[in-house]
This record gives structure tokens, sequence and C-alpha cells, in this order.
């Protein structure tokens, strides 16, 4: 949408229609063509939970994205004869350029803004998407998701820049763990039709469907999310709502990249411990996004309708988690609790329990099976509320830098974990060591954040 027009003015606020003095501290306000001013004290509208909805849903495309060659992969696999240990590195391809373009995608973010490096990256990683749906080789495949993972790398960060501007404090938590919960909830929502699709028309239908979804989301996110200054529907009295709560709704000076900036945040233990811990409970998410389907279907013998339905409960638990992380920080932080130890405690706490996914390896009932996991992936989910943690230490300056940075070390894991499981299964035929290897990673996790990351408090830069 377009900014205010040039009709736009500033006019102070008066305390009634009579003929008492204007206050001198009045905020101005911005008045368009055919609109009435509103005071100041009027009830502040809520688009800023619109803006979260719309961040909500491009974030459910995104790990659509991601997590639909999972789906496929059974079925993918046999028709392009690829072994465990190609699916491994096709599975990493993504995690290995997203990773390393997150730092760049970051600066992206705080250059272009949110409206414009989301817009941009939506449209160009779903033509990635919809290449793998013509691939016919191993190298087509490994081609397309490098691809995808380069252009995908925007999305986190421009996410995280967009809450930090639109919430105040004592909401981000609630609304972090709200988009977050895209990257859970979109594959219960879709796998069935996606499972579907892939039987009745074939695997590279839903590289088709999903890419096309991105296509017009991408759209509309261009023509309809607005930072808050820019936005109109939003009024004065929620403007100041945010900022009194410690929003960012002004943009924050554009400073030029430089290796100093980077180096500088690396060398705080906040930043050194975040980046470490989301590494760890990320090895959990990025199993279920890739080789959960085929632990289903070959370790546990399910067919593929049975593993589509049980698939979809540990992502229900992780969307679970998600939300009561959030909801559970912001309630201690408004019952007096710092909020270095109300963000943190989700950290630890999730990250240690999401190590129970070694229990597996001694049970055999599927319904147990199916129990653990989704108390193992509901645990990450909690962890997984590590963003707002990022949100409160980043500098005013380079929220998308830093976010880009803690993004990378957690989706190194889409490269190991992948390949370290595919590895296993090509030696061992069986997943016994690759799930004890998540479990002793989750509990490294936890160690980080109790350790090594200290309190958290906003970091200032030069």
């Amino acid at each position: 949408m377009s900014q205010p027009d040039a009709l736009a003015r500033t006019i102070p606020q008066p305390r009634d229609a009579g003929t008492e003095r204007v206050k001198a501290d009045a905020r101005p306000m911005q008045v368009t063509a055919g609109t009435i001013p509103s005071d100041t004290d009027a009830k502040p509208t809520r688009m800023r939970f619109f803006m979260l909805f719309f961040i909500l849903i491009a974030t459910v495309i995104s790990y659509v994205d991601r997590t639909n060659l999972g789906i496929a992969a059974p079925l993918l696999s046999k028709e392009l004869q690829l072994d465990k240990a190609q699916m491994g590195q096709i599975f990493a391809a993504f995690g290995l350029t997203y990773a390393f373009a997150l730092v760049p995608g970051g600066y992206i973010a705080d250059m272009l803004g949110s409206r414009l490096a989301y817009a941009g990256a939506l449209a160009t990683w779903s033509l990635a998407t919809v290449a793998q749906g013509f691939a016919g080789t191993f190298n087509g495949l490994f081609g397309a998701r490098l691809a995808m993972g380069v252009l995908e790398s925007p999305a986190f960060p421009a996410n995280a820049r967009a809450v930090t501007m639109w919430f105040p404090t004592k909401e981000r938590g609630m609304a972090t763990s709200f988009y977050i919960t895209g990257q859970y909830i979109g594959t219960p929502i879709f796998a069935g039709l996606l499972l579907w699709l892939a039987q009745e028309h074939g695997w590279r239908s839903v590289f088709y469907a999903t890419g096309l979804a991105g296509l017009t989301l991408g759209l509309c996110w261009y023509f309809i999310y607005q930072d808050p200054r820019e936005c109109r529907r939003a009024n004065a009295a929620e403007l100041d709502y945010i900022e009194k709560g410690g929003g960012l709704t002004t943009n924050p000076s554009r400073a030029p990249f430089n290796g100093k900036a980077l180096l500088q945040l690396l060398a705080y233990r906040q930043i050194i411990g975040i980046c470490l811990g989301k590494f760890c409970s990320n090895s959990v998410l990025v199993f279920f996004t890739t080789w959960f389907m085929t632990f289903l279907i070959e370790e546990r013998k399910m067919t593929i309708m049975k593993a589509g339905f049980y698939q979809m409960l540990p992502f229900l638990g992780a969307t679970a988690g998600i939300l009561v992380a959030g909801l559970l920080s912001d309630f201690l932080i408004r019952r007096g609790v710092s909020m270095s130890s109300a963000r943190k405690l989700p950290l630890i706490v999730g990250s240690f329990l999401a190590s129970s996914i070694v229990l597996v390896n001694v049970i055999t009932s599927d319904a147990a099976v199916i129990a653990i996991l989704t108390l193992s992936f509901f645990s990450q989910g909690v962890a997984a509320s590590s963003w707002t943690a990022v949100s409160e230490v980043a500098p005013r300056k380079y929220i998308g830098l830093a976010s880009g940075i803690t993004s990378l070390a957690a989706n190194l894991a889409g490269v190991t974990t992948p390949l370290v499981i595919g590895y296993v299964l090509h030696s061992t035929g069986s997943f016994y060591w690759a799930l004890n290897f998540i479990g002793a990673v989750c509990i490294c996790g936890a160690l980080s954040y109790l350790v090594i990351v200290g309190p958290l408090r906003r970091i200032e830069l030069d």
C-alpha cells in the first residue's frame, strides 16, 4: 500500500472543542484528505494483530515449502532411484545455502524493510519450489534446493524486524510465539492434502501446488503489509502504546554494513549462547521436517495414510509448545519476574525435555512412540521461543543482522542433521544412533542457555 499522501499535515490536539488551551506537548497526528483527526486518548486500534496474522501466514508458507520434500521423499526417492545418503544430501542442500545466506538476508531486511524484502523473497523462492517439480535427476533437485535456501533467507529476519516494530516488550513474547507456530501448523494442516496430491497426481504436483501458493502470497504481502508509521489504519493511540512499551515504530537508521559490527556482535556471550542453543534445539525440528515421514514408513512400517495421520500429532504438540512458552514468558514479566529470567526459563526447560526423543529407541508400541515424539517436539516448540530473546538483545540498528547471525547458527542444523541421519541410515539401516545424536545435542542446548547466555539486555553498538 502507498504511504500517506502529500495532503498529510501535522495539527495539535485540543483538550476539547471549547476555549481551553491546546496542550503544548500534544503528539502530532497525521491527517489525510477525507479523514477526521482522532484524539490521542482515543481507544488504540489493533492493527498490530492483523499484521501479526499476516506474518503467521507467510511463515506457514515458508515452512510448507521447506517440508514438502519430506512429504514427497518416499515416492520421489523410488522414482529417481536415490539412496539414503543422496536423500540426506538433498535434504541438507536447503540448509547449506539458507544458513550462510542469513546474514546478508538479515542485512537485506534492514535495508529494504520487511515489506519489500519479504515480498521479493516469497516470489523468488516459490519459483525455486516449482522448479523442484520439474527435476528429473539428483543434480536438478539438489540445485533447486540450493537456490531455494538462498532465496528464503530474508524471511525470518524480516519477521523479527516486523514484530520488534509492531509490538511492545510485554506483548512481544506472545507475538513471536504466534508467528513461530507457522513452522509447525502448516504440516498438520496441509500434509493430508499434499499426501493425497502425491498419491493421486504424482509427487511433482506437491511442488507445483506449494509454489503457486507462495507466488500468490508474495503479491498479497507487497500490497497489504506496512510498517507502523506507514500504516494509516493504525491510529496515534496505538502508536503511542507500542512506543511507550518499547516497540520501535520508527525505522531505525540504516547503518551501512561493516565487518566491525558483525565481529562486535559475535563478541557478546548473549549472541554466542543463543546461537549454540538455537542450533541444538533446531536439530529436533529438522528431523521432523525431513526424515520423519521416512522414519514412520520405513522404520515403523506404517502405511502412507497411517503415517499421514500420526505425523500430525507431534506438529500439533510443537504448536502448543511455542504458544505455551510465549504466554508463560509474558505472564512472568507481568508478575514482576525479570525479563531475562522470564525469557530464558522456557529455553532451558524446553531444550532439556526435547532430549526425550531418545526414549523412542526402547519403545515398541506405535502409540507410545508417537506420544514420546509429541512430547519431544512440544518441548522443542517451547525452546523455539528463543526468537524472543533475539528481539530483546539485538541492537536497534542491527535487528536484522543479529537475527541473521543467530538464525544462521540455528540453520546449520539443517545441514548437519539430515547428513548425519542419512549416513547413519546408509551405514546401519536404522534410526537408533540418529535419535541418540539428536538427544545429546538437545542436552548441549539446555546447558548453553543455562551457562553461556547470561543476562538478557539490549546490546548497544556505536
